[in-house]
């Protein structure tokens, strides 16, 4: 699984990296980004809970 954040759309809000804390991290310009890509199940897991729980949709799995 690769994740991907489309950056422009993010509002901040923190829910991913709340969510998947391993993966997701809010930079230091305030946006969400991919830090460490998904290593494991679990992981793949959370990631995926983020990617359908972001409130504007611009976290993107493949």
């Amino acid at each position: 699984m690769q994740i991907h954040i489309d950056r422009d759309g993010c509002i901040s809000c923190g829910l991913c990296e709340s969510t998947c804390p391993a993966v997701f991290r809010i930079a230091d310009d305030g946006l969400a980004e991919v830090y460490h890509q998904p290593a494991d199940a679990a992981e793949q897991a959370d990631a995926q809970t983020a990617a359908d729980g972001c409130p504007v949709s611009v976290i993107h799995t493949a």
